[in-house]
């Protein structure tokens, strides 16, 4: 069963992604936590929430995956509060960034050659120091709330794409 820890900080990294995607204007189609499964997979994964970006237009009015023709997600979320993401399954289904939260670090993790790379941004978002500011407003919601956090992280972004 989720606790309030884990249901609060994925609902607003989610929301704080779909502010950026918005804010750059990228279409965008999200799968929360669908499974995902692969005939050659052992079990499927479910992501706690999930994005087609680069192939948002292809997925649009999907109401039934068929991985063996649909991508997968361009961008997979698990936020690990009292388990830690095996790479393995995000490997399997070939997500291409995955992006990892526990224990106050934001990780993100490209795939390159057939493994995970960690990067230090976000290919996605790669001219905005999203992972620093992510952290922040999470830890900013704390005190403010996370409806007071997602305004201000909007803000933020119209503010640095401004520049």
């Amino acid at each position: 069963m989720p606790s309030p820890e884990h249901e609060v900080d994925k609902e607003l990294i989610g929301d704080m992604v779909k502010i950026l995607l918005d804010e750059l204007e990228l279409d965008w189609e999200s799968y929360s936590s669908t499974t995902f499964k692969r005939s050659q997979m052992a079990a499927g994964i479910e992501p706690d929430t999930c994005f087609y970006i680069q192939n948002a237009r292809q997925m649009i009015g999907k109401r039934r995956l068929d991985l063996s023709v649909d991508p997968p997600p361009n961008l997979a979320i698990e936020i690990d509060v009292t388990s830690k993401t095996q790479l393995s399954a995000y490997l399997a289904l070939g997500v291409p960034e995955l992006w990892c939260y526990g224990d106050g670090k934001l990780q993100v993790f490209i795939l390159n050659q057939a493994k995970y790379v960690e990067m230090k941004t976000s290919p996605t978002f790669e001219n905005l120091p999203v992972i620093e500011r992510i952290l922040q407003f999470l830890q900013f919601s704390l005190t403010q709330g996370s409806s007071t956090a997602r305004r201000a992280f909007g803000q933020w972004v119209r503010e640095a794409l401004a520049q």
